[in-house]
């Protein structure tokens, strides 16, 4: 860092920065922990000697602080994928059912951002199309900060509601699905080829939940890439240019995880696996009636804190999530 020509290149000086830190933050973390225990231990030491039951308050609410912060900790150690450290492109895509579906992906819509402020992470979104009624037909942003990916890459799969319609008359109970997609936003280490004779631009006016520049010009873009069918818009930014720019990162971001999932199923089928397919999966189910429990169906894990998670607590999911995923690699590694 302290080279002349270390910000020639201000993306890379910048990860580079970001890494340390979070290098500097696993240390300082380990640190701390290894002090809490200290101090537990002489707490220990002084209730096993004397019954002091002050003593013994700070001794039990100490230790739960502990395994909360060990926890916390243990999760941050599992992140150590290719793609971990990089932004995550969130896109949220409400299934049939209309003003039912469209309101519970405005639902996700809050947890994510809500989840977002909770992590530390930067929200920035990229496209917002309301629905008719009520909800949204579409999102997507992107969460950026260190690990943003790693802590994310759980949320992909389709997210099911049961709940008494606030939109039925009659108070009927109603399911309802919505499909989370979570990519990597890749960097410019990554080189990905595309042809222009390949893609359809397309700019319109802006409209959703934007700033004061919404509808006035045809700044926002949508690109088309015409072999695979994919498609990125951007319509947050100011200008035409902004947003062509941010919409080609995103498609780039698209592409390259097309072309990973290929191969992880082509290794999936030499090695004799039966890969899950996250996008059409049932991932996790959210009942508000006649109960109140969240559950996802991969790890196990549940809770009856409805209120918590809807205000982005994700954190016990997102756990359980990596501890799953690191036995289910270990599982591959020995088949």
């Amino acid at each position: 860092m302290t080279e002349p020509d270390f910000w020639s290149d201000a993306k890379k000086a910048q990860d580079l920065i970001n890494e340390t830190n979070s290098l500097k933050d696993t240390y300082n973390n380990f640190k701390k922990l290894t002090e809490q225990a200290d101090e537990l231990k002489v707490s220990y030491d002084l209730v096993s000697a004397e019954a002091d039951q002050d003593i013994q308050q700070e001794l039990e609410s100490g230790l739960i602080k502990l395994q909360n912060d060990l926890q916390h900790y243990e999760m941050r150690q599992l992140l150590n994928g290719k793609y971990d450290k990089l932004n995550a492109i969130f896109e949220i895509h409400p299934g049939a059912g209309g003003t039912e579906s469209q309101d519970w992906g405005e639902m996700l819509y809050r947890m994510y951002n809500r989840y977002a402020a909770i992590s530390g992470f930067e929200f920035e979104l990229i496209d917002y199309q309301e629905g008719e009624e009520a909800g949204i037909k579409s999102a997507t942003f992107v969460l950026k900060g260190y690990n943003a990916y790693g802590l994310s890459k759980s949320e992909k799969g389709v997210h099911r509601l049961v709940r008494i319609s606030p939109f039925n008359a009659q108070g009927k109970r109603q399911t309802s699905f919505t499909s989370i997609d979570v990519i990597p936003e890749i960097d410019d280490s990554i080189e990905i080829d595309i042809r222009p004779e390949d893609l359809k631009v397309d700019v319109y006016r802006s409209s959703g939940a934007g700033g004061q520049h919404i509808n006035k010009t045809s700044s926002a873009v949508r690109i088309t890439h015409l072999p695979t069918g994919l498609v990125a818009a951007s319509q947050e930014q100011r200008s035409q240019f902004q947003n062509r720019e941010t919409a080609m990162t995103m498609l780039k971001s698209k592409l390259y995880q097309l072309e990973r999932e290929k191969k992880e199923k082509e290794m999936a089928q030499i090695k004799g696996n039966q890969m899950e397919n996250a996008w059409g999966s049932q991932i996790r189910s959210y009942v508000f009636h006649p109960y109140n429990l969240v559950k996802d169906h991969r790890t196990g894990f549940e809770t009856s804190d409805v209120n918590s998670v809807m205000d982005g607590k994700l954190e016990g999911f997102v756990n359980a999530y990596l501890q799953w995923n690191l036995n289910q690699n270990k599982e591959q590694d020995i088949d």
